[in-house]
């Protein structure tokens, strides 16, 4: 069945049926946009809460970082960011393939039936032509046949009159066949004009309007399908990420699995045991027995606690509650127990040691570049860098003289100073530099081979600068086709290097083995950073 059949006589109905359901696509679209405004919200609140509760970057070397229940809480941020961040790709999905794409089609489905409504209006205005020439034809019709009526009428009563001549009754004879004449080819004239209108009428009702119907008829099928199409899509789309919002919810539980409350109280021990010994007993001081009060003071200086150990309060016992000021922070640490005041002497050591390793490898290059100029003058004046030898000697000298201080505090402590190996060089008059090792002994290095090519040294000497080293690496958990600019296209079990960690916004910078570089969703990968 088909509306040009069975609906050939409701233009009025079908043109309301079509424009409401154009009208219905239009307000699904507005529901499907205010649905991704709120999925949008959504994300940015899940967003700003994980930031508002996360670690400040610069606060990751606090104590509280080790323990196994903080980062855990700080997995779980890390995900609920990510799972923030699929309800995004929900909110973009649903905007591109369903509001986009039905407002593209809309406009198509608008035009198209705009289309078969004027053709609907043209053929109504060429039968309404035809109708109009038919009467005026029949109307001139009847207007001439009771012309040549009254013409005949008075041809016959002057035929009769005896008082007519004979001239007058030719005269209305000839009228009256004149008459007859005209109200003939009017006859005939409204019999083809009717003839044309009939045909005209049978191609209207049997052909061009069945034909148009039918045709928007096609149009609002297809407007359903289409409509339909975008209410599963509407599903889809929250289907099509559910497996990486179960991926967010698993690290959710993950991160609680992970908490080790065993382990926590031994990060506790370790990061706050003094190394003290527990308070002796107190002698008993007999008085009765004329004991010196001198040598009573003095057995009272023996240390016997962990307050004389400070060298504080010594004529006072050590109480464990006891509210006790906080002491002022010194240099040399000896404001803490001394397990904690090594540990920090050897982080501070470590600390400069890699300080101290960059000074010298920047001063070998140095001396290097010094050299090559002075070989090839044409590459660059000598002097130009007195002034950055001259800084980087000092701040060798700077954290040798810090390094020795560290080591004999450290050795105070009851620690070993096992630094890092570096070496460092000076320079003579000549521009040659003097490597010298840890123990304080010397070489000259030797000279290069005059007929070394002085480009090639010159290479040698200067690579280009080096990629940025990576963090850490990770492994695609999901197909990723990168077609936006400035991301990177990856595939499912795919090994690549992070370069950058997310910085909220949800990506995170890799690159792969040949140096391509670019984002990629930072929910579709697992991730490894280096310790």
């Amino acid at each position: 069945m088909d509306w040009g059949t069975e609906l050939w006589d409701q233009y009025d109905t079908i043109e309301k049926h079509t424009q409401s359901g154009l009208e219905l696509v239009e307000k699904y679209v507005k529901f499907v946009k205010e649905r991704t405004e709120i999925e949008q919200n959504y994300a940015k609140q899940l967003r700003n809460l994980s930031k508002k509760y996360n670690l400040k970057r610069s606060s990751k070397d606090e104590p509280e970082c080790r323990f196994s229940s903080y980062q855990s809480f700080l997995d779980l941020l890390n995900e609920m960011n990510d799972y923030a961040g699929q309800r995004e790709l929900i909110a973009e999905n649903m905007m591109m393939s369903i509001c986009i794409d039905l407002t593209k089609y809309l406009q198509e489905l608008k035009q198209e039936r705009k289309t078969y409504l004027m053709e609907a209006k043209k053929a109504q205005q060429s039968l309404e032509s035809t109708y109009k020439q038919l009467d005026s034809s029949k109307k001139r019709f009847e207007r001439e046949w009771r012309e040549a009526e009254r013409a005949a009428q008075y041809a016959e009563k002057t035929d009769q009159d005896i008082n007519a001549t004979k001239a007058d009754v030719e005269k209305a004879k000839q009228q009256a066949h004149m008459r007859a004449h005209v109200a003939e080819e009017c006859k005939n004239d409204y019999a083809a004009q009717l003839q044309k209108y009939n045909k005209e009428q049978n191609q209207f009702y049997f052909n061009d309007m069945p034909l148009i119907f039918n045709k928007l008829q096609d149009l609002d099928e297809r407007r359903v399908r289409k409509l339909a199409q975008g209410y599963i899509l509407f599903s889809d789309t929250e289907k099509h990420v559910m497996p990486i919002i179960g991926k967010c919810l698993e690290g959710i539980t993950k991160a609680g699995t992970n908490v080790n409350e065993r382990n926590d109280s031994m990060v506790v021990i370790e990061q706050s045991k003094s190394g003290f010994e527990r308070p002796g007993d107190l002698e008993f001081e007999d008085y009765s027995q004329g004991i010196n009060r001198a040598s009573s003071d003095s057995s009272l200086g023996t240390p016997k606690g962990p307050m004389d150990l400070l060298g504080k309060n010594r004529s006072k016992n050590f109480w464990l509650f006891s509210k006790r000021s906080k002491p002022a922070v010194t240099e040399d640490f000896a404001h803490l127990p001394p397990e904690q005041r090594r540990k920090r002497l050897q982080q501070k050591l470590e600390e400069i040691c890699k300080e101290l390793q960059k000074e010298v490898d920047q001063s070998e290059a140095l001396g290097k570049m010094k050299d090559v100029y002075e070989k090839n003058p044409q590459m660059g004046d000598p002097a130009s860098l007195a002034s950055q030898i001259s800084q980087t000697t000092q701040n060798i000298e700077r954290l040798r003289g810090e390094l020795n201080k560290y080591e004999t505090w450290l050795a105070e402590a009851g620690g070993r100073g096992d630094t890092l190996r570096y070496k460092t060089h000076t320079f003579n008059n000549n521009g040659a530099h003097d490597v010298h090792s840890p123990d304080g002994a010397h070489s000259d290095e030797s000279t290069p081979d005059p007929s070394q090519a002085i480009y090639a040294e010159f290479d040698d000497d200067f690579e280009d600068e080096e990629l940025t080293a990576p963090i850490g690496k990770c492994t695609a958990m999901y197909n990723f086709p990168g077609a936006s600019e400035g991301t990177i296209a990856m595939q499912e079990g795919e090994v690549l290097a992070v370069v950058e960690e997310d910085k909220g916004d949800g990506w995170t910078r890799v690159r792969r083995n040949n140096g391509d570089e670019g984002y990629i969703p930072t929910s579709y990968v697992t991730i490894s950073l280096n310790e």
